[in-house]
């Protein structure tokens, strides 16, 4: 199919137009020298013969999504804003290289630099989910790198709010990298969507193709849609990568939502310790805390990003909200008389100041026996959660052959919001977790087994009894 050509560039006060970067099927993007401060920067223009008021509302989220993410080391950083005077809607960015997005077709990146890559577009789209965004278009070409090397997320332009995903429709959704529930209509995103889409990038910059092209065949988006909808995506056949970490990217992209991780932070966890198998240094994880959310809207009264938007943290519960500061309760001082009501009409002289100095001395001393009292009960209660505080045990491993994959799962035999478990196969390095499933590619091994053991703050408690589910028997 023929490519179509830019647009004119429009002509921009402040800016000099140097020539185009790149077109797309909404915008082109075109390479500008600002004046003051004088710097090169990207400008990504609207197509005229697309700008609708739909189309000027989504360009307006993008600029304010961005804007307000843009903070993160890992997102792409928007300077402004606005609308040419021809009518077209534009963006100033920061000026990034596209070369990931080219170059992992030609040349498959290198196990440890995907991992880098992988954990730090994955922090950005976590930072954006605890600000109730969701990206919706993740894939290998919306992955660009600054001068200095960072890897960047960029085009939130069909990003939405956690809320809207559920009662809006897809828009210009990337096939290759689009979980099956979105390509078969059943939701335009959730966060389990996202992993699926960041495990298929993941898996492209490691193979060198989507999930589901196969070489030698028709990959027409009818095949794809095909495939993502009824099958697992092929090997990817390097032989450098750790089994494991093959065996969290078909995780990602199981077909049922609640059998990928759980969040985008499980997934960063278990990419870490892929790293950490490997003896590599691991990527820090780069996610925003509450302050610095905050932080985003200049007007507390107006933080609509923020403002009622549940973050999950590993645990799975719903993060609580802290009291306002500033918000304190009033009361009568000790020993203060009440005020008389004005308009009583009765005069009462003032009692004897001996009177109240023995009540208040009393009241001191039954507050100091209360006291006391107090502290050795709050010190037999920590007593008794320190005696209860073990870590617990995990029991009851069961497990099961499907298609070719073992599934071990157990019920949380009590876990802590810090604990996690730790799962190990044979003399494989452990794999850190925080679900109840676990699941193996049976191979040709004919027999696997594990045991789970929880840890907790770096420390482990027992090991469960190992279980074994034997390619024979199917447990």
């Amino acid at each position: 199919m023929a490519r179509r050509l830019p647009s004119q560039p429009p002509n921009l006060p402040g800016f000099s137009y140097v020539r185009i970067l790149g077109s797309g099927g909404f915008a082109d993007v075109f390479l500008y020298e600002q004046n003051l401060p004088r710097r090169q920067v990207a400008v990504k223009v609207m197509l005229a013969e697309v700008v609708t008021s739909q189309v000027r509302q989504m360009f307006q989220a993008e600029a304010n999504l961005m804007a307000q993410l843009s903070p993160h080391p890992s997102i792409l950083t928007v300077y402004q804003a606005g609308v040419s005077s021809d009518g077209r809607p534009y963006l100033v960015m920061e000026l990034c290289s596209a070369a990931i997005g080219q170059r992992y077709r030609d040349e498959p990146l290198a196990l440890p630099v995907v991992l880098g890559i992988g954990i730090r577009i994955a922090s950005a789209v976590e930072t954006a989910h605890r600000s109730g965004v969701l990206h919706r278009d993740i894939k290998p070409s919306n992955i660009l790198t600054t001068a200095y090397g960072h890897p960047v997320l960029s085009d939130f332009g069909i990003a939405a709010t956690l809320g809207e995903a559920e009662s809006s429709e897809a828009v210009g959704l990337s096939i290759p990298w689009s979980a099956p529930e979105v390509l078969l209509d059943e939701t335009s995103g959730t966060v389990a969507s996202e992993v699926w889409a960041l495990g298929a990038t993941i898996y492209s910059l490691l193979a060198g193709r989507s999930p589901f092209e196969v070489s030698g065949k028709d990959n027409t988006p009818a095949d794809l849609i095909a495939r993502i909808t009824k099958s697992k995506p092929q090997p990817i056949g390097r032989e450098d990568l750790p089994h494991r970490l093959e065996a969290i990217l078909s995780r990602t992209m199981s077909r049922k939502p609640e059998a990928r991780q759980r969040n985008v932070l499980e997934l960063i966890r278990e990419l870490q310790s892929v790293e950490t198998e490997l003896g590599l240094v691991q990527t820090p994880i780069e996610v925003a805390v509450d302050d610095w959310a905050l932080a985003t809207s200049a007007n507390p009264d107006d933080r609509t990003r923020i403002k009622g938007v549940v973050s999950v943290d590993p645990s799975g519960g719903r993060r609580k909200r802290k009291v306002p500061a500033g918000v304190i309760a009033t009361r009568t001082p000790p020993g203060t008389l009440p005020r008389q009501s004005a308009g009583s009409g009765a005069s009462r002289e003032p009692e004897a100041p001996g009177r109240w100095t023995k009540a208040l001395v009393w009241s001191l001393v039954a507050c100091s026996v209360l006291v006391v009292l107090l502290g050795s009960t709050a010190a037999f209660v920590l007593v008794r959660v320190a005696a209860n505080g073990e870590i617990p045990t995990v029991r009851n491993v069961s497990g099961r052959v499907d298609s070719g994959t073992v599934i071990f799962s157990w019920n949380d035999p009590g876990l802590q919001a810090q604990d996690a478990y730790q799962v190990s196969v044979g003399t494989a390095p452990p794999s850190i977790q925080r679900g109840t499933e676990f699941r193996v590619d049976l191979g040709t091994a004919g027999r696997v087994c594990i045991t789970v053991t929880v840890n907790r703050d770096g420390k482990t408690g027992q090991p469960s009894t190992p279980k074994c589910v034997d390619s024979a028997s199917g447990t």
